[in-house]
């Protein structure tokens, strides 16, 4: 649905310290991503999204949520971002999680 590097810029490292790892590696450069800025909605924003609560339980993950909410399991980092969770490790049992819908809405605010 929306690939996560679409607004990151592509750097090329190709610096002398790297040698040994492209040589280990065979290739001459790596490509690296810078990260990312996303803004949170504001309240307007929130009034035109749909919020879901969902209770982490046992064997809860973010990419099954994604799939779950979203068809595609690529979009877990949709709904840990939203909630300010970066691995599931952050999430305990019970908590509440949720869910933004439309992401394609979300992520126009988030990226606008």
């Amino acid at each position: 649905m929306f690939n996560r590097y679409k607004y990151r810029r592509v750097l090329t490292n190709n610096q002398e310290m790297y040698e040994e790892l492209f040589r280990e590696r065979n290739v001459k450069f790596i490509k690296q991503y810078n990260t990312p800025t996303f803004n949170y909605p504001t309240q307007e924003d929130y009034n035109n999204i749909t919020i879901l609560a969902h209770t982490w339980k046992l064997g809860d993950r973010f990419y099954k949520l994604a799939h779950t909410y979203y068809g595609d399991s690529k979009d877990w980092w949709i709904i840990a971002k939203f909630n300010a969770t970066p691995t599931e490790s952050h999430v305990k049992i019970g908590d509440t999680i949720y869910i933004p819908k439309p992401i394609s809405k979300l992520l126009n605010y988030m990226t606008g």
